[in-house]
């Protein structure tokens, strides 16, 4: 009989009134900054940016603007600089300050509320600008307006003196110069490619705009524009692909003041679409209404073309949303006046008019492009029946391994399996090869750790439909071994493993087989990676001994700076072993240096950029040579210890 404890009395508490503590002004962001933009790593960095980016995107937007600067500074301080209005300088009425004073230090506070101000705006809340302000070690704000340019400056977020004219100017817009507080972010350090990427993506949305994207630390320097807008975005992305037509499909309409843009261009591969959707040139990546809206109206568009031209017969079933969307690129671009999102992170948009309007564009406008195109047309749904029979087949495939599955005997005979039931306790690892894969076998923690090695390399799914990858025994085994299952009967609820690990040689092969493995999770089981269950296991490069003692280093680097450590006479006496497979080592070393939880270096697999990811993905395992071509001799002088 269980004993219960008697109720405890209650201590002593000075908790009362007093305690209540209320955070005034920007207090509360530095206090609390990732309620404002997340992590304070390159991730908040990044944001910072991005914000002071958006407020001179939504001049843009409103036709104000037409060039935006961008620069990293060498002291690592950032400028974005419009050719826009400019931040209103007068005095605000009601608050009896300057406007500029209260978008840079009052949160909620800008031209983003009621009218007058932005009818389409990509920031709804109005705290970029003093968000950034607060984070700041110091910040200055520059509005050329009416022949004056009138400055502020800021320590902490707090002004240093009245806003006031500094000199004349014939020009227009706002200059914003911060330098993130070193007391808040982990390191100011910043990179320069995503951040190209984001302007790329930002400058295809908005046609006609410019954004000028300098870094001093390195002397580079990027300019995007795009008079095509979504539709060179289309071309962009399908730029490694084969195509189906020549010319994206494109369309612009505004329904019910909903603006909307769709671009869309079908190419020959077997991958499920690569479909964008942006409200307010906010990527919302959970898709939402307006991408709704655009897959009811491609499905029905292409069944009722293909059931009048009598390509899909009276008999045969309805073509199914992933038939008419396999290897469909797209851009779907809307812009409302009151955008609603699910979540603050704006992943999903929720506005009902959104669905409407792009039914209806996108149901009228490529109609009418099929009838107008009947060559393209005809490419374009035999494609989907294609994809329709491929589907019929994949699924009589997908439905022996879950029988089996269920069955119990297809788990693999070489699968070493943990005892623990608990999969949140679990990792799988996957090794390369019999001979690392013994290793691994003995070297692990039996309660936890369960080894599958994998013969050879894997099939390249990247060019492969799924019936054909279903019929390949090293990918069998993999998804059997996982037990979520492959495609639309995958149920994460069932995954064997929270930590599935991979686990391949320092050398060109072990290279291969980790991309061609990431190819496979990233086509076709992109859930795994995006809730955050896969890792790349770090296996040391070097075993240095020295007299009694050995160290192993992950790195060249590595390698150098503990030799530097020794004396002369100490360098010439130490050996340096490199590994080229995992095989090479003991299970008692493998446990030490790439198993043991205390002491392994694993990296996680995200999907931080999705459209980048697949690009590269496309232009190393897909079926065009010169892109592969061209990246192996770009990046051929950084190879070291090529085994060949």
């Amino acid at each position: 009989m269980a004993t219960i404890p008697a109720t405890p009395s209650p201590a002593p508490s000075n908790y009362g009134a007093d305690q209540i503590t209320v955070l005034e002004g920007l207090e509360a962001v530095r206090k609390r900054p990732g309620m404002y933009i997340g992590p304070t790593d390159i991730n908040g960095l990044h944001h910072m940016i991005r914000e002071l980016v958006d407020n001179s995107v939504d001049e843009a937007l409103a036709g104000h603007a037409d060039t935006i600067t961008v620069a990293i500074h060498k002291d690592n301080s950032v400028s974005v600089h419009d050719n826009g209005r400019g931040i209103p300088v007068g005095i605000n009425k009601k608050h009896k300050k300057s406007a500029m004073e209260l978008a840079a230090t009052v949160l909620h506070a800008g031209g983003k509320f009621g009218d007058g101000g932005y009818k389409v705006s990509a920031g709804l809340h109005g705290v970029g600008l003093s968000v950034v302000n607060a984070l700041s070690e110091w910040m200055f704000i520059e509005v050329s307006q009416a022949g004056e340019v009138h400055r502020q400056d800021y320590k902490h977020g707090t002004p240093q003196n009245k806003v006031k004219a500094v000199r004349p100017t014939e020009e227009t817009g706002t200059f914003v110069r911060f330098l993130p507080d070193v007391t808040i972010f982990r390191e100011i350090d910043y990179m320069y490619k995503p951040l190209a990427q984001k302007f790329r993506e930002m400058a295809y949305l908005t046609k006609g705009l410019r954004i000028r994207f300098m870094d001093e630390r390195e002397d580079l320097e990027m300019s995007f524009y795009f008079e095509g807008g979504i539709k060179s975005f289309v071309r962009h992305l399908n730029k490694e692909k084969d195509i189906l037509h020549k010319v994206p499909f494109y369309v612009e309409r505004t329904v019910e003041n909903v603006n909307v843009e769709i671009a869309l261009q079908y190419t020959d591969s077997y991958d499920r679409d690569s479909v964008y959707a942006f409200a307010n040139n906010i990527n919302n990546t959970d898709g939402g209404a307006h991408l709704t809206g655009f897959r009811t109206a491609l499905t029905r568009v292409i069944n009722n073309y293909a059931r009048s031209k009598g390509i899909l017969k009276e008999k045969e079933e309805n073509l199914s949303g992933d038939d008419v969307r396999e290897g469909l690129t797209a851009v779907i671009s809307v812009k409302l006046i009151d955008p609603q999102f699910s979540s603050q992170t704006k992943e999903k948009l929720v506005n009902p008019e959104a669905k409407s309007a792009v039914e209806a564009t996108l149901g009228d406008a490529f109609a009418a492009y099929l009838e107008e195109n009947p060559g393209d047309a005809k490419r374009i749904v035999e494609k989907t029946i294609f994809a329709a029979r491929a589907r019929k087949a994949a699924q009589h495939a997908r439905e022996t391994v879950r029988k089996s599955a269920l069955e119990g005997f297809s788990l693999p005979g070489k699968l070493a399996d943990c005892s623990d039931n608990n999969p949140a306790r679990c990792e799988l690892y996957l090794v390369e090869g019999d001979s690392a894969g013994g290793s691994a076998k003995q070297g692990r923690d039996r309660r936890f750790q369960a080894i599958l090695p994998l013969r050879g390399k894997i099939l390249n799914v990247e060019r492969a439909r799924m019936d054909k990858m279903l019929a390949n025994n090293e990918v069998r085994a993999l998804i059997t071994a996982m037990g979520i299952g492959v495609g639309d009967v995958m149920d994460m609820s069932k995954l064997r493993y929270h930590r599935i690990i991979i686990m391949t040689d320092a050398d060109t092969d072990g290279a291969h087989i980790r991309t061609l493995l990431l190819t496979f999770f990233f086509r076709h089981m992109r859930e795994l990676i995006m809730n955050g269950h896969l890792y790349i296991a770090q296996p040391p490069l070097y075993r240095i001994a020295h007299g009694k003692t050995e160290k192993y280093v992950f790195s060249d680097r590595g390698r150098d700076e503990f030799l530097a450590t020794l004396s002369a006479d100490d360098r010439k006496k130490a050996t340096v072993q490199r590994y080229k497979g995992l095989g090479e080592m003991n299970p008692e070393q493998l446990w030490t240096t790439t198993m043991n939880p205390v002491d392994r270096i694993i990296l996680q697999v995200t999907l931080e950029d999705a459209q980048q990811a697949d690009e590269t993905f496309t232009m190393l395992m897909g079926d065009h040579v010169p892109p592969r071509k061209r990246f192996i001799q770009t990046h051929a002088i950084e190879v070291r210890n090529l085994d060949v």
